[in-house]
């Protein structure tokens, strides 16, 4: 991973891990790994990291994906959560009805910084009536403290980021 500096903003470039088919892989594998025998019924992932690494988890575990996308890219019936982040607000939409009450989630994306995205994710599915099982990304910079929003979620992270 490589880092990228904006005025008041720190970037982590996975590009390389995606340039890279034997890393890009065994990533995917260790997330396959963790949650391959956990009865995961849905992939959630968030715009647009997370549709890099949630597509090839949902196939390999056999779960359908959902897109968690920004406001006003999905046709059709949606619910949306806002939220906050480090540096302004956002909101997060799903398909009215892509994923249905009682299933079991696994949410996705590429960091976890504050975690303002993940809380809107579970926030989301859970208000369709969602169990979110667990959230899984690639990294965790713990000195941003997001892990401790999370409600006591399960979270899975391959590299922090010190």
């Amino acid at each position: 991973m490589q880092e990228i500096f904006f005025p008041g903003i720190m970037f982590q470039d996975i590009t390389p891990l995606l340039l890279d088919p034997k890393a890009f892989k065994d990533a995917i594998d260790l997330f396959v790994e963790r949650f391959k025998d956990n009865n995961i019924s849905v992939v959630a992932g968030i715009e647009a990291r997370g549709f890099i690494f949630g597509p090839p988890i949902a196939l390999a575990i056999g779960a359908k994906f959902v897109p968690l996308r920004k406001p006003r890219k999905l046709p059709g019936e949606v619910i949306f959560e806002e939220y906050v982040l480090e540096y302004g607000s956002d909101c997060l939409e799903m398909h009215l009805g892509a994923v249905e009450p009682g299933e079991r989630v696994l949410v996705v994306d590429d960091l976890i910084a504050t975690g303002g995205t993940l809380c809107a994710a579970m926030n989301l599915l859970e208000r369709v009536g969602a169990v979110v099982v667990e959230c899984a990304c690639l990294i965790e910079l713990p000195e941003l403290k997001g892990r401790g929003r999370l409600n006591g979620k399960p979270l899975y992270v391959l590299v922090e980021y010190q």
